[in-house]
């Protein structure tokens, strides 16, 4: 039915392109939006269109803000002393869920993956480094995922750091290899932070 109503079909193809989605939850949620009034639909697509438009990179640590910097960048209560790197937005959620870490963050972006054509220029490695000028920064988390790429991109990014005079440390194993932080609980991620170990 869905490929004779070309709309239906350009929905589902829509949502099937999200990550996570298959072709019969696509098909759920276009159903679900067809059910919708016209005010419902209307609201919903505005609400993607202003998160779209209004969201981006924080000017210091590149997470995702709707200001000029974040609510993280801005709180003068935070340690400036110390940053953790992560790949993602999702992973200072998961982070700050913890309510053990009180530094400050940088957002790369990603992590270094050649295989899928990623290299430091494609992630903020550069934004991270111009941050480092700063003397008050005393110790870097590397909290990418671990995985190769998380692996390759933390040792990439403290080889560049260690001549600075820095101290970077690495998360704990007690993150599972093969794992996303944000899929994490709070009291692994508190005892992977807890037991970080320099680089």
């Amino acid at each position: 039915m869905a490929r004779s109503v070309v709309p239906l079909a350009n929905l589902i193809e829509q949502f099937e392109r999200l990550p996570g989605i298959g072709h019969k939850s696509a098909q759920k949620l276009a159903f679900y939006i067809l059910s919708m009034t016209d005010t419902e639909a209307k609201k919903f697509a505005d609400t993607i269109m202003m998160a779209h438009e209004k969201i981006h990179r924080c000017k210091t640590c590149c997470d995702l803000t709707d200001g000029e910097y974040c609510n993280i960048c801005l709180d003068g209560q935070r340690d400036r002393s110390v940053i953790c790197v992560v790949e993602n937005s999702k992973d200072v959620i998961a982070i700050e869920r913890t309510h053990e870490y009180t530094g400050l963050y940088h957002v790369l972006q990603g992590a270094i993956s050649p295989m899928n054509g990623i290299g430091p220029d494609e992630i903020t490695v550069k934004e991270l480094l111009s941050r480092l000028s700063d003397d008050k920064i005393e110790e870097i988390i590397m909290a990418t995922n671990p995985t190769v790429e998380g692996e390759a991109t933390a040792m990439y990014i403290s080889r560049l750091i260690k001549p600075m005079g820095i101290k970077v440390s690495r998360l704990a194993y007690g993150v599972p290899v093969g794992a996303d932080l944000e899929y994490a609980d709070e009291i692994t991620l508190s005892r992977a932070i807890e037991g970080r170990q320099i680089l």
